[in-house]
């Protein structure tokens, strides 16, 4: 029986075959690890963004609730005997604001005097709810901590004092949110969550949720979070990878309401954040694979090509008794020769493969849906020029009212309506310009070696062109805009962009469709 004999052909076959599963193997693999890394800072950093903007948002509001409160609480303090007028109060503060469900006015002694709505069956009755004590205690402007009414409903209560002309005080005057129903909440916040399961909730300094997009899951505490842990000890903001309360790995940025002392948490599945990187490494084998068969194919037709001499080699040796080999073995080339051959066409398939592996990577700097760059590529471009000094200025910008497209004409028009500006972004900047897709439909354009000015004029010229145009909606869209310069401005690229959102939040705050600069 003959024995299978391992030849040099099977050893090259062998070799050449590992090197190429290898070789591709780290190199998706390195790349995936990368891009998935990337992909998780990218999402950390956009939810503690996004948590720190709903969290000032609220803050601003609540603020502006107090002092609404308090102007009228100078109001009331003329009518505290007028059962009539603090009637018609109570009637007018509650239409005057959406913030409350209900509105209370009370006296020193804590009995109620007008309501508003008066269905809610409390005038004349005596409250004896901490929050009420509190507020009748402190007669201090001020938002209680959650608790269970008289009408059995889990509320907050937001209140001023009443104070006559000579300084006595009379009472307070309060509005309730009524955290289980409809609420001033979900006008702030709106709907802040996705398919894909990331979604915004509100907790208070205990821990305990009073606003979610689950409504049973209102008065939950989940102080076990560590997001919430770093909350209860007041931390400003920041983000972080956590496993929440129903086992579920998520990426949570979160901040902090301050004149209510809450909590904002931002948060998106783990697994939903890191799908591109996936669905890349999977893109990557989808092309690569055709063609590692085809060069497996032609390596071993030349590792055949390439041992057949070193097999007549072997053979001859077998027969080097015989008489007359000498002209055979000479004829035989030297086998270093076919060897360095075959190192040549390993070292070129495997260049050629890197370079598609290259390609293929540097597909993920782009924003797939726009054509422009990604944050990543800002980030590095703008380090770039902090390192050779040079001075530089941005515009954060966004659509206004966006989300109203996609609510009217649905995501594949919204789409669009991003790609349209990219391309309107494109046309107003010069080849040097970086235009960066930096989240959603927020934007930034890099101007290198431009000053606060002409960047305002660049953006300027942006915003009347979308005014004057129509977009794919049929109608024209409207941008809001802030500009930073460095070093002028601020120093750093956080700070920078910070600068930038602050005065993109201006333009919005005076109307939208404008450019704001420092």
């Amino acid at each position: 029986m003959k024995t299978f004999q391992l030849k040099l052909q099977h050893l090259i076959i062998g070799v050449v075959a590992l090197a190429f599963i290898l070789t591709i193997a780290s190199s998706l693999w390195s790349s995936y690890r990368m891009n998935k890394q990337n992909l998780m800072d990218n999402t950390l950093e956009t939810n503690r963004v996004y948590a720190t903007k709903l969290a000032t948002t609220a803050t601003n509001y609540f603020d502006e609730t107090l002092q609404t409160l308090t102007v009228n609480s100078k109001i009331l303090a003329k009518y505290m005997d007028n059962e009539n007028r603090l009637l018609e109060e109570a009637d007018r503060l509650k239409k005057q604001t959406n913030t409350f469900n209900s509105i209370s006015i009370v006296d020193a002694n804590g009995e109620v005097l007008a309501t508003s709505p008066r269905t809610i069956n409390i005038k004349g009755k005596i409250l004896t709810s901490n929050a009420i004590k509190n507020a009748l205690k402190k007669q201090t402007p001020m938002i209680s901590e959650p608790y269970k009414a008289m009408t059995n409903r889990e509320i907050v209560y937001i209140s001023a004092p009443i104070f006559n002309r000579t300084g006595k005080f009379l009472g307070v005057v309060g509005g309730t949110i009524y955290l289980e129903e409809r609420n001033i909440l979900y006008e702030l916040l709106g709907k802040h969550y996705y398919d894909d399961g990331s979604y915004v909730y509100v907790v208070d300094h205990n821990g305990r949720i009073i606003y979610h997009q689950d409504h049973s899951r209102i008065n939950e505490v989940v102080k076990h979070n560590m997001v919430i842990q770093k909350i209860m000890h007041n931390h400003k903001n920041g983000a972080q990878r956590v496993t929440n309360s129903k086992g579920q790995d998520m990426l949570a940025g979160y901040a902090t309401i301050g004149s209510a002392d809450w909590g904002v948490v931002s948060q998106r599945p783990t697994e939903k954040a890191i799908q591109p990187a996936q669905d890349m490494m999977k893109q990557m084998l989808y092309t690569a694979l055709p063609l590692l068969i085809i060069s497996l194919l032609i390596v071993i037709w030349a590792a055949l090509k390439v041992s057949k001499p070193l097999q007549q080699l072997a053979e001859l040796t077998e027969s080097s008794t015989e008489k007359n080999q000498e002209n055979s073995l000479v004829a035989v080339p030297a086998w270093y020769y076919e060897v360095r051959q075959l190192k040549n066409a390993l070292i070129k398939s495997l260049n050629f493969f890197h370079k598609q592996v290259n390609v293929l990577r540097d597909q993920s700097t782009t924003d797939p849906l726009t054509g422009l760059t990604n944050r990543r590529t800002l980030d590095i471009r703008m380090n770039e020029l902090i390192a050779d000094e040079m001075r530089f200025s941005i515009i954060l910008l966004d659509i206004d009212h966006f989300k109203s497209v996609n609510d009217t004409y649905g995501h594949g028009v919204g789409d669009k309506v991003l790609q349209y500006l990219a391309f309107s972004m494109k046309a107003v900047t010069r080849s040097t310009d970086l235009c960066c897709r930096y989240g959603g439909e927020e934007f930034i354009i890099l101007l290198p070696k431009t000053s606060l000015q002409d960047a305002y004029k660049v953006a300027e010229i942006l915003r009347k062109s979308l005014e004057n145009t129509p977009s794919p909606t049929g109608e024209s869209i409207t941008i809001s805009a802030g500009i930073a310069e460095y070093p002028i401005t601020e120093n750093t690229p956080t700070k920078l962009i910070e600068k930038a959102d602050q005065c993109l939040y201006q333009a919005k705050k005076q109307g939208r469709n404008r450019v704001i600069i420092p």
